[in-house]
């Protein structure tokens, strides 16, 4: 059975995974709010083709990254963006492109599991596949033609679709076969040196949400969170770019102008309270960031009225269940809510006690990639991470070779 698992590629990971949605990177970063907002998914690729090659290839397109919606509050958030968001919202998409290089790399459907474990573990994020189909060459090119558009598309080259695996597919898979791996998996993180305490990323509770900008984007990076905790270290709850992904750009006022604690309440998946949008307008105001209070007051009245016209086209009951979702949605960006898994601010955590397998099944429920540690009151002690998980995986699989 262990010879057998060794033997798996990454195309058996891919089995039935969606075709990615591309954007082109002479986008703009309003193309990639608008791709976001209709999309299923909370990252979009970016891609650079270059269909004038005259290589034998024919054109050459390359995944260079992938956005969402984090990358966008983030960016709109700087103190040079919060002025004109609508001139921030025109510049092109590699501004909100991770700098850091290998987030993204192209691979064979060949490439072993254990090779992709390894690409992974070098920093890695997203592992880009082509999808294997029985059409011919000139049944996909007919059925994909080539698109200029720079709005998000399924992508394609020369007819090839490509998908894309994460840490979460890889641990979902490995816990799929956890047999194979006993007794490790009963063991206790602590025993297996898999808790994080170095780098965890944390801020005070009533620190400013701006003061964050950095802590989020290094957490995006990290595919962690930021922790928000109290003067004891005691752990309070998250600012999640899990959570984030799931909001529109209109967050960025709100990072401008509440505190940490009033950023989780505002993120929260049951829409922002409307003592705290009351909030952040009177200190957009107090701050005279006009632009940024009028990008607000539209977006949020755009979400007033989708609450109001959909709770009065049904009966009541309907009509109170349509209102929740839309309410939500007015956060969430898209009528397409329902088909994500919104998180709350709460933390996901879990003891140094827990077995490994506890804390994989809880961080794949959640969609997570990480679960915080605590000991006593809530006290934080460090982090479990996807990354670290597969480390002891890698390390025992060698032993199997």
């Amino acid at each position: 059975m262990a010879v057998s698992f060794l033997r798996h590629e990454v195309s058996d990971l891919c089995l039935g995974k969606p075709a990615l949605r591309s954007l082109s990177i002479s986008a703009t970063v309003a193309d990639a709010v608008e791709a976001l907002r209709t999309s299923e998914d909370n990252f979009i690729s970016v891609w650079d083709c270059n269909h004038n090659s005259k290589s034998l290839a024919g054109d050459q397109c390359r995944c260079v990254g992938k956005v969402c919606m984090v990358d966008v509050i983030c960016y709109l958030s700087k103190d040079e963006n919060l002025s004109s968001p609508s001139a921030a919202l025109k510049a092109p998409v590699s501004e909100i492109l991770t700098k850091i290089p290998g987030t993204v790399m192209h691979v064979k459907t060949s490439c072993s599991l254990l090779q992709a474990i390894d690409l992974i573990l070098q920093g890695n994020q997203n592992l880009v596949v082509p999808i294997q189909t029985r059409l011919s060459s000139t049944s996909r090119r007919k059925q994909f033609p080539k698109s200029t558009n720079h709005m998000a598309t399924t992508t394609n080259h020369n007819g090839q679709e490509f998908c894309w695996l994460t840490q979460e597919d890889v641990v979902r898979f490995l816990l799929s076969s956890i047999g194979v791996f006993s007794p490790m998996p009963a063991l206790s993180i602590d025993s297996l040196g898999i808790i994080n305490t170095k780098d965890v990323v944390a801020i005070n509770y009533h620190s400013s949400a701006s003061s964050a900008i950095q802590l989020i984007t290094q957490s995006l990076e990290q595919q962690t969170s930021v922790a928000v905790v109290n003067m004891d270290d005691v752990l309070i709850g998250e600012i999640s770019p899990f959570t984030l992904a799931c909001c529109d750009e209109s967050v960025a006022a709100a990072i401008a102008t509440l505190s940490c604690g009033e950023l989780m309440s505002y993120i929260d998946c049951g829409g922002p309270p409307e003592h705290l949008i009351k909030i952040v307008t009177e200190r957009l105001k107090e701050k005279k960031l006009q632009g940024a209070l009028e990008n607000f007051s539209s977006l949020t009245d755009d979400s007033a009225d989708s609450v109001s016209s959909s709770s009065s086209s049904s009966s009541d009951e309907e009509s109170s269940n349509s209102s929740k979702v839309r309410s939500a949605g007015r956060f969430s960006r898209s009528n397409s809510y329902s088909a994500r898994m919104v998180r709350r601010s709460e933390a996901i955590v879990c003891h140094p006690k827990s077995s490994l397998v506890a804390v994989m099944i809880q961080a794949i429920a959640h969609r997570v990639n990480y679960v915080w540690v605590i000991e006593g009151d809530y006290n934080l002690v460090g982090i479990v991470t996807f990354s670290g998980i597969l480390e002891v995986f890698r390390e025992h699989l060698e032993t199997m070779i």
